[in-house]
């Protein structure tokens, strides 16, 4: 599925990657390849993603994230 990671200023990721999890407002979330449309709040937390084998990470201080149709889109707060 593809992430997109946009904040004010830039784009800081777009890619393919296996998984998501991500800081909700209620708790840690993850996101896998066909998962059902959402849209979130984030909280300050870190959004880690796998890709190829090789895990990511990224400290926010919140945002929000659509998923729909395999794209992930997280707007944050850095």
């Amino acid at each position: 599925m593809l992430l997109e990671i946009l904040s004010a200023e830039e784009k800081i990721f777009s890619g393919d990657v296996d998984s998501v999890i991500l800081p909700g407002v209620n708790g840690q979330f993850q996101v896998l390849n066909n998962h059902a449309p959402i849209v979130s709040s984030l909280s300050n937390g870190e959004i880690v993603y796998s890709e190829k084998s090789k895990t990511n990470s990224l400290n926010i201080k919140g945002g929000i994230v659509e998923v729909l149709e395999n794209k992930v889109s997280a707007l944050i707060e850095n």
